[in-house]
């Protein structure tokens, strides 16, 4: 790696090396976007066959908290940045003492611990339910008197999909915080949210401070797995430019240099409350891959290269299901590729997964239309198509 060519106010040329810590299904689609710009990819992951790792130009076989990897990481890259934030911070901060490492580390340590998310959001004014922090019994117990039920707590580190958390009907003696103060040493109490609608905005942020958003997504989730996003999500024009609009404070007050995808809670009220905050590609942004012009994958690659951010309009409406492994068990392992891109409109992403496994991503199929209707119908069929093994 040469010296940094950001220091001189020079994109990265086609050619460099974007190294990526993880080597996940956001590591592989940012990869295939940062291909076809012409830029190479190394990654680490313990998986030498790892979603990314199969198209990577080099890959380092290592844990995530292994330092020495991480620095042979940067050491073959001109730019870091990582494809989820439960990654190890200190490893990816020995990273950056090397390269650049876009989002920063300061951003990756706040986005993993919810205690710290939620206070960063509320010093600057930004709206989160009420919570606790909670690392004792007594802390449970005050919380559960202090905030109105019912409650969410959950684990304040390396929760995702809904692991990790538990909802609180009524006020018991102590249950869920034993049973899950052994996943973490520090719990967070959330005063439940009563949402009419799940929704996310991908803001994405360069190195002069510009900013540009996807348009917000309306999110369905099954099993707190995400199931369907629906673009335009289906609200009034003043939310979505509240939600777009929270989501560029999120990233400004941060100092995101990358994407940061916020997750929000639109209440009966109308209004929006940030649930979380993932500082990389986003699962509901897979959408953009059709449906914009510029999709979240290839905005990421031209910030981390320093080169002019692309235009995020929508052509037309998209619609994106994710398939799930369980797709392959009701399909009897088969699943109907043909029948679901008989579809009109259908793309089908697979991530390269060996294994399929009951609520484990293995792809999603985006959906196109002139509605949002017609484009959800589309993408629910297909995969209902595919799930019927042809039939």
């Amino acid at each position: 790696m040469t010296d940094d060519p950001f220091r001189n106010g020079e994109p990265l040329e086609p050619g460099s090396v974007i190294g990526i810590i993880g080597g996940g299904q956001l590591g592989r689609m940012t990869a295939m976007a940062a291909r076809q710009m012409g830029y190479r990819i190394a990654v680490l992951d313990p998986d030498a066959d790892s979603p990314c790792a199969q198209i990577a130009d080099h890959v380092v076989q290592a844990a995530y908290n292994d330092r020495d990897a991480a620095r042979e990481l940067a050491r073959m890259s001109d730019v870091l940045t990582y494809e989820f934030e439960n990654v190890d911070a200190d490893a990816a901060d020995a990273a950056g003492e090397i390269t650049r490492l876009w989002p920063s580390g300061s951003v990756l340590r706040t986005a993993q611990n919810r205690v710290l998310e939620k206070g960063a959001l509320n010093r600057h004014g930004l709206p989160t339910a009420d919570y606790r922090a909670v690392e004792t019994l007594e802390d449970y117990m005050s919380g559960l008197k202090a905030l109105s039920g019912p409650w969410v707590l959950k684990t304040a580190t390396s929760g995702y999909d809904g692991k990790g958390q538990a909802v609180i009907r009524e006020a018991d003696d102590g249950e869920a915080f034993r049973e899950l103060e052994d996943r973490s040493a520090a719990l967070i109490l959330e005063r439940f949210v009563p949402f009419k609608l799940e929704l996310s905005v991908i803001c994405a942020r360069d190195a002069n401070g510009h900013t540009v958003t996807f348009p917000p997504s309306e999110n369905v989730h099954e099993n707190s797995v995400l199931d369907v996003s629906i673009v335009p999500a289906r609200i009034e024009p003043h939310i979505a430019e509240k939600a777009s609009a929270l989501a560029k404070q999120v990233a400004e007050v941060l100092d995101v240099h990358g994407l940061i995808s916020v997750e929000m809670f639109l209440t009966e009220d109308d209004e929006i409350l940030i649930n979380e905050l993932a500082p990389r590609p986003h699962n509901s942004g897979h959408y953009t891959i059709e449906g914009c012009l510029t999709s979240q994958f290839e905005q990421l690659v031209r910030v981390l290269c320093g080169l002019p951010m692309g235009s995020v309009e929508m052509p037309q409406p998209a619609v994106m299901v994710n398939l799930l492994g369980d797709v392959w068990d009701e399909a009897e392992g088969k699943p109907g590729w043909a029948a679901a891109l008989s579809v009109p409109g259908t793309s089908l992403h697979l991530y390269g997964k060996a294994e399929p496994r009951p609520g484990r991503k293995m792809g999603h199929i985006t959906a196109v239309a002139d509605t949002v209707e017609k484009a959800l119908h589309r993408a629910k069929l297909a995969r209902r198509k595919a799930k019927r093994g042809g039939n």
